[in-house]
C-alpha cells in the first residue's frame, strides 16, 4: 500500500504505539487491580468470584502488551534495544510477576486445602502488585529521562533507574489499577462481594488522587519538559480538564448505581493520562538524561520509510482484527459473573 507523501510515518507509528499501550494499561489495568484487591475479602467464594470476573478475559489483555512490544521493535528497533537492555532486571521481574500471576489464577482451584488457596491468593496479590508497580517504574524512568551514551545506548544501572520520581509514578499506577479493579468487580459482581466493593472505591479512589497530585507536582518541579508542549499549547489543557472529570465522575456514577458508567468514567480517565504522557513526551520516546541532545527521538531512532509504511499496512490489517476480538469476548462474557462446576 503506498502512503501520500504528506503522510508522516513516523508520528504514525508514535501515536499507535502509545495507543496499543493504552489499551493494555486500560485491559489488564483492571484485572493487575483485581489482583492487588484480592486479598481484602476473606472468604473463599468470594474470592473464586473475583477470580472469575477477570477469568475469560486476563490473558488476552495482555496481547495488547505483546502487541505493543511488537510494534516497538518494528517502528523504533534502536528504542526497543535500549529500553529493554536498560530494563533489563525490571523486566525479568515483570516477566516472573505476570507468570508466577497467571501460575496461580490456575493452579488456585486444583487442590481443595485451605492452605493451598491461601499460598496461591498471595502469589496472585503479590504478582499483580509487583507488576503494577514496575510498569509504573518503568513510565517513571521514561517521563524523567534516561542516562544514555553518544550512540543511544542505556549507560545507567539497574538501582539508578530506583530513584524517587520513578518509584511515585510506580505507586500511583498501583493506586490507578485498585481503582480501576474496585469499580470493574462492582459492575461484575451482586451481593455481598458487589457491597464490599463498593467500600474499596472511596479509598482506593482517595489513595489514587494524592499520589496523583504529588506525582504532578513532582513532575513539574522536576521534570518541567513534560510539560512545556502544554505550556506552549493552553488548549491542550483542555485534556487535563477532562481527565480530572472523568475522575470526579466516578463517585457520582457509583452512588447512582451506574457501575458501568462509573468503569467508563475510570477508563477515560487513565486515557487522557496516557495522553498526557505521549504529549508531554513526543516526539522524544526515551529522553536522555542530563543530555537531551542524545535523546531518541520518533525521528531519529525509526525504522526506514519503507518498513513503516510496510508495517503500517500490516497494522491496518492486524489492529482491527485485535480490536474486533477483544471488542467480541467482552461482548460473550458480558454480565455479572456467576460459580458454578466449571469455575475457577
Amino acid at each position: 500500500m503506498n502512503f501520500p507523501d504528506w503522510l508522516d510515518l513516523n508520528l504514525v507509528w508514535f501515536v499507535l504505539v502509545g495507543v496499543l499501550f493504552t489499551g493494555y494499561a486500560l485491559l489488564d489495568g483492571f484485572d493487575l487491580g483485581v489482583g492487588a484487591l484480592h486479598l481484602f475479602t476473606r472468604t473463599d467464594p468470594h474470592r473464586r468470584l473475583m477470580l472469575n470476573s477477570i477469568g475469560p478475559v486476563w490473558d488476552g489483555n495482555e496481547v495488547w502488551l505483546v502487541t505493543g512490544g511488537g510494534a516497538l521493535f518494528a517502528a523504533f528497533p534502536v528504542v526497543y534495544a535500549t529500553v529493554f537492555s536498560g530494563f533489563y532486571l525490571a523486566l525479568i521481574l515483570l516477566l516472573v510477576a505476570l507468570i508466577f500471576r497467571a501460575v496461580a489464577i490456575e493452579f488456585r482451584s486444583k487442590q481443595p486445602m485451605a492452605w493451598w488457596r491461601r499460598m496461591w491468593d498471595v502469589g496472585f496479590a503479590a504478582g499483580s502488585v509487583l507488576s503494577s508497580f514496575l510498569l509504573g517504574v518503568a513510565m517513571g524512568n521514561i517521563a524523567w529521562g534516561m542516562p544514555l551514551d553518544e550512540r543511544g545506548e542505556f549507560a545507567g544501572t539497574f538501582l539508578g533507574l530506583l530513584h524517587p520520581y520513578a518509584l511515585l509514578v510506580g505507586v500511583t499506577a498501583v493506586a490507578l489499577f485498585m481503582m480501576h479493579g474496585a469499580i470493574y468487580v462492582v459492575m461484575k459482581t451482586e451481593g455481598d462481594l458487589q457491597a464490599q466493593a463498593r467500600q474499596w472505591v472511596r479509598p482506593t479512589m482517595i489513595f489514587f488522587i494524592l499520589c496523583y497530585a504529588v506525582t504532578t507536582m513532582a513532575t513539574l518541579l522536576y521534570a518541567p519538559h513534560m510539560a512545556a508542549r502544554m505550556r506552549a499549547n493552553p488548549w491542550l489543557f483542555t485534556i487535563a480538564l477532562a481527565n480530572v472529570l472523568a475522575i470526579a465522575n466516578i463517585p457520582r456514577e457509583i452512588h447512582h448505581g451506574r457501575d458501568f458508567r462509573a468503569f467508563l468514567s475510570s477508563g477515560c480517565a487513565m486515557i487522557a493520562l496516557m495522553m498526557l504522557f505521549g504529549l508531554g513526551l513526543f516526539p522524544n520516546l526515551v529522553p536522555s538524561n542530563p543530555d537531551p541532545i542524545r535523546s531518541l527521538t520518533a525521528y531519529n531512532a525509526s525504522s526506514s520509510p519503507k518498513t513503516l509504511g510496510i508495517m503500517l499496512t500490516i497494522a491496518i490489517i492486524g489492529v482491527p482484527a485485535v480490536l474486533a476480538y477483544t471488542v467480541s469476548i467482552y461482548w460473550i462474557f458480558r454480565g455479572k459473573v456467576k460459580l458454578d462446576r466449571m469455575s475457577y
